[in-house]
């Protein structure tokens, strides 16, 4: 199933549309009745001592209707007014809210709880949270601490839900689960929204957008070409030959790790030249790479793909490297020092957005991309979309801006941003492993959507499937990534 997201302004134009169309106070009924509904079902197997937090617009009037409904599902339920509703359906959600459950408190009181209802802002808020509303916020993080379930209504208050960044870098409310209304924004499933959301489930209020929404969540519908079994009539030929270029003295070990995922991940044959081990010719754990010290045209020609960049270093040897990969017409991923080689050469940046038809993808982390874009990484990490795809459209590639939540841009403009991952794979060497596994995709013969959509899905599944928050190192990754890619293969009927 496709999961499309839409932007606050996308979101606006609907909302609008579907207002004209309907009774005022219609959305805002369907909010708080279908998030009631979610978390009762959810969370509510017995009564629930249940506070819902209300701001002055229209997430508030959300969060009166939703605390209407919890109580109806007989839950114990108290609201707090942080100010006067100032949007009509939000006021007409408080009146009624009183007119059957008493008035609201107008300050945060310490009682026993169970759960916190955060309904102070949804999308429309443009400035960081201040006053009683940064107070609330934390005193919704404290709760939370203590064992209590937060559930935030649209969208936690105080995150962009269009980049996916604390709004003015003031942190807000971190919730246990989301219920986000009308559709997905792409703000809730990247960088500081992979730590604020939590669970996110999305309720339509029976609202059908009638136009495509800006991005798109991946996810296994969009390389569905990896799920067909191999052919039984098939041998490593079939599967294509791979490069990985890099591994310069001290650094072997990340041109190693990328080679062996690509091994992992079903490249019939992978060939390594470590440029600072010249007389490398076996590595012991994984005596089926081939080994050579030839990188030219001449060996490049040869491949369906290749990797360049893991462990490169930024030397001499390692710029004619990086020279002679994007002179070459086969796939090509380029990663780590590869990326920061062309950032701090005006020849190589040039070189690297003239490739003609060749498919290349980059597959910067923020810093690197930030060193491609001259700007800072926090600057990166305020708008992680627009980064990648400002990198996808300038070098006409495929871009993979990695981190929680990372961000997949086509060089048309597309994205998609990836849910799976976790914090296990916050260790050195991963990156690498991705880069190998991108590039046994493209060696088999996949596209490159087909190949990077995949391999970053599987890159991060594999980090779940570990089970564990630490423990995982790089070498482990590539092993948990080919099951989990048999078990799609599995499932196919």
């Amino acid at each position: 199933m496709r999961t499309a997201l839409y932007t606050v302004a996308q979101l606006r134009a609907l909302e609008q549309a579907a207002g004209q169309r309907l009774p005022p106070g219609t959305l805002m009924s369907r909010a708080g009745r279908d998030a009631a509904a979610w978390i009762h079902g959810r969370f509510g197997s017995e009564r629930l001592r249940i506070v819902v937090v209300c701001g002055p617009g229209n997430n508030g009037g959300d969060g009166y209707a939703c605390a209407a409904a919890l109580a109806e599902h007989g839950h114990q339920v108290h609201c707090v007014a942080l100010r006067p509703p100032m949007a009509r359906d939000a006021a007409n959600a408080a009146q009624r809210w009183s007119a059957n459950h008493g008035a609201p408190a107008l300050t945060i009181e310490e009682m026993p709880l169970d759960l916190v209802v955060d309904a102070m802002f949804g999308i429309g808020l443009q400035r960081p949270l201040e006053g009683v509303f940064a107070h609330a916020a934390q005193w919704i993080r404290s709760c939370r601490t203590r064992g209590v379930t937060v559930v935030a209504l649209d969208v936690p208050s105080g995150l962009d839900a269009d980049r996916g960044a604390w709004i003015g870098g003031v942190a807000g409310v971190l919730a246990d689960a989301t219920c986000t209304f009308l559709a997905a924004k792409p703000g809730l499933f990247t960088g500081d929204g992979t730590e604020a959301c939590g669970e996110v489930v999305v309720s339509d209020l029976q609202v059908t957008a009638t136009e495509a929404g800006d991005g798109e969540l991946n996810g296994p519908q969009w390389f569905a070409a990896l799920r067909p079994r191999r052919a039984r009539n098939s041998n490593k030929g079939s599967f294509g030959s791979l490069a990985i270029v890099g591994g310069n003295t001290g650094m072997v070990g990340a041109a190693l790790l990328a080679a062996r995922a690509a091994l992992r991940l079903g490249a019939g044959r992978v060939y390594v030249d470590c440029i600072g081990a010249a007389d490398l010719r076996v590595d012991p754990l994984q005596p089926e790479l081939m080994f050579r010290g030839d990188t030219g045209l001449a060996l490049l020609s040869q491949m369906q793909a290749i990797v360049v960049g893991c462990g490169l270093g930024s030397d001499g040897a390692a710029r004619a490297t990086v020279h002679a990969c994007l002179a070459t017409t086969c796939a090509a991923v380029f990663d780590a020092d590869a990326l920061n080689v062309i950032a701090t050469d005006s020849d190589l940046d040039i070189a690297a957005r003239q490739h003609g038809s060749a498919a290349r993808i980059l597959t910067p982390h923020p810093l690197e991309a930030a060193r491609l874009l001259s700007v800072t990484a926090a600057e990166v990490q305020r708008d992680r979309i627009a980064a990648a795809r400002r990198l996808a459209h300038r070098f006409s590639a495929w871009l993979v801006l990695k981190g929680a939540g990372s961000v997949i841009a086509a060089p048309d403009g597309r994205y998609w941003i990836n849910t799976t991952g976790s914090p296990a794979l916050a260790t050195a060497g991963t990156g690498d492993v991705l880069a190998g596994m991108i590039g046994a995709l493209l060696a088999q013969g996949y596209e490159s959507q087909t190949a990077v959509l995949g391999a970053v899905w599987l890159h991060g599944r594999a980090g779940e499937r570990h089970g564990g928050d630490v423990g995982l190192v790089a070498g482990d990754v590539p092993r948990l990534a080919a099951e989990a890619l048999n078990a799609l293969r599995v499932a196919q009927p």
